[in-house]
């Protein structure tokens, strides 16, 4: 009787399962496309507009069938220059608008886009046709416009007035400056929300001054503490601390010349 033959069947075993590693291989491959993209993405935040404008106008022109292949440093090494489509400069001046008030709305919408909810614009006319405007810069619950308890003005609250200082600098107006706390009594000591304000007040007076608007044109600084707020059904509304300037633009008056016919004069008396 033969003995019967022994199979032995080997199996290779694969690591990773059914499927391999190759899931491995494609996750690296989107991780490593998305750090990409992200580091793009701040490469782009901390370019300047004009440099934006270029790199934007570029791709706009960009043909893939006349420049396949071609890479804009590849074409930096070859012609040791970049060209690009030329672009018009970025303009800081604001356009032309009607009236004051869509002047000041404008300023706000362009120079101050990111400080746009800490200012309210009113706009008013008096009995003699003098314009009026009213510049409410407010504090925000989680974006204070000063320290806590202090008269120190935050870099937003500089911002806003250095863009108002620069705008009224040179314009036939005159200022007067109100500092105002909400209702919440000052932690700091003896120094109430009265000095508070007025202090707040001063402060705005001087980053004015230090960004060029003349110290002859304001007309008054005072503080209210919580007299006048802003939001009376809440006296506790963060936006009631605030900054008010007031400007008016006040019209010509008539004065004598020599031969006695009344003239219109244009400066500002205080």
């Amino acid at each position: 009787m033969s003995t019967p033959p022994i199979i032995v069947k080997r199996v290779k075993k694969v690591a990773g399962g059914h499927h391999g590693g190759s899931w491995k291989i494609a996750y690296a491959d989107f991780l490593a496309g998305m750090m990409t993209f992200f580091l793009l993405l701040w490469l782009v935040t901390l370019m300047e507009p004009k440099t934006k404008a270029q790199v934007a106008a570029y791709f706009k022109k960009f043909n893939i069938f006349s420049k396949a292949g071609v890479s804009m440093l590849m074409e930096f090494y070859r012609r040791g220059k970049m060209e690009t489509p030329k672009v018009q400069p970025l303009s800081q001046e604001l356009p032309e608008v009607k009236g004051v008030g869509d002047r000041f709305r404008r300023i706000i919408e362009t120079r101050l886009k990111s400080l746009k909810e800490h200012v309210l614009i009113e706009v008013t006319e008096t009995p003699t046709k003098e314009k009026v405007v009213k510049i409410e810069i407010v504090e925000l619950a989680e974006k204070p416009l000063f320290k806590p308890g202090s008269a120190e003005l935050e870099p937003e609250a500089k911002e806003i007035l250095k863009v108002i200082a620069e705008e009224l600098r040179g314009e036939n107006v005159l200022v007067s400056i109100e500092g105002h706390t909400d209702a919440v009594p000052s932690r700091r000591g003896k120094v109430g929300n009265w000095e508070l304000s007025t202090a707040r007040a001063i402060s705005a007076m001087l980053e004015l001054e230090k960004n060029g608007f003349p110290a002859e044109k304001i007309t008054e600084v005072v503080g209210y503490a919580d007299t006048k707020p802003l939001f009376p059904d809440n006296p506790y509304d963060p936006r009631n601390r605030r900054i008010t300037l007031t400007v008016r633009y006040p019209q010509p008056k008539p004065t004598q010349t020599l031969e006695g016919k009344p003239t219109l004069s244009s400066s500002p008396e205080r």
